[in-house]
């Protein structure tokens, strides 16, 4: 039996929410089958993008304001310093904190977050599952395909997400099951090379009271100032901004409990993972080096050699 979620409008939001979890037991074998381990691996050596106006606006926007970042400490702050060994271990510091903090945004916005196959609720399909009496199935009436348990339609990718956390628009993406370990390592070394960023604005600032303003930068005083002044205020903003998401969504992945889940009060019947289990899910297998590196995984031969798919507001490769 397969349930659409339009149907039923009379029925309180109380007993809807009881009769999935009576029935999350009889279905869970057959969501093993809508969402395997072999989809999901399938899912993230390809490049996902969603092509949204304001977005990818965001988008935008995140990549020049790092990037200005780096230009004011490299070529405002350090080239111009008198000592060659504290503008190479800054420079070299903080730019390589800026290549994974902008690696770590690439690969969440070009990660598929879970997405289930779209229209996949056909009568063909459902009859190839081979249900049995009592059995059932979700549908999501939005983009007519199977729920698995714990994803939930996302009205800008238009896709139902697996474990979908929210769709951030920073990063052009829902924030879901393939891509929470990125989003998280983003806003992690965003807060890193923001408070870097303003460790070395009072450094300099102070220095250049110091000293002749004329000759502590190779540009005129009042551009200098301008320049390290919005720098101090961007690294504020990021800092702040990056410190609150990155906290919630350790939160979120020590009680296993996404934003969405907690905002409509959602309830498992099985229980959440444990604490540790739930970290090394999401960041994959044992703590290591692997999970704040941006880059493992990366498979560019694959990712190249691959065809375009377009369809709707998204396009994999």
């Amino acid at each position: 039996m397969v349930v659409d979620n339009s149907s039923g409008v009379n029925r309180s939001v109380n007993e809807m929410q009881s009769q999935r979890l009576c029935d999350e037991e009889q279905q869970h074998h057959l969501l093993e089958q809508v969402s395997s381990p072999a989809s999901l691996r399938e899912a993230t050596a390809r490049v996902w993008f969603i092509q949204d106006g304001c977005g990818m606006v965001c988008a935008f926007i995140t990549w020049f304001l790092v990037l200005y970042a780096d230009f004011v400490v490299t070529f405002v702050m350090l080239l111009p310093s008198k000592s060659v060994a504290y503008a190479v271990v800054n420079g070299v510091l903080f730019n390589c904190l800026a290549v994974l903090a902008l690696t770590s945004h690439l690969r969440t916005m070009l990660t598929d977050p879970g997405a289930v196959p779209k229209g996949n609720a056909t009568k063909e399909y459902v009859s190839s599952l081979q249900l049995k009496p009592g059995e059932v199935l979700y549908k999501c009436p939005k983009c007519c395909s199977i729920k698995p348990q714990r994803a939930h339609h996302c009205s800008i990718c238009k896709r139902c997400i697996r474990k979908m956390d929210h769709h951030c628009p920073w990063v052009n993406n829902c924030v879901g099951e393939n891509n929470q370990r990125f989003f998280v390592l983003f806003t992690m070394y965003i807060a890193m090379i923001s408070t870097y960023a303003l460790v070395l604005s009072v450094l300099q600032f102070f220095t250049c009271v110091r000293t002749d303003w004329s000759e502590c930068s190779d540009f005129s005083p009042p551009v200098a100032v301008l320049l390290i002044i919005f720098l101090f205020l961007e690294a504020i903003l990021f800092l702040t901004f990056t410190a609150v998401m990155f906290s919630t969504q350790i939160q979120s992945i020590c009680s296993d409990e996404m934003v969405a889940e907690r905002l409509k009060n959602e309830k498992l019947k099985k229980g959440r993972r444990v604490r540790w289990d739930s970290m090394k899910t999401v960041f994959g297998g044992q703590p290591s080096l692997l999970w704040i590196n941006p880059f493992a995984g990366l498979r560019l031969r694959k990712l190249i050699t691959s065809q375009t798919l377009r369809a709707g507001p998204e396009f994999s490769v």
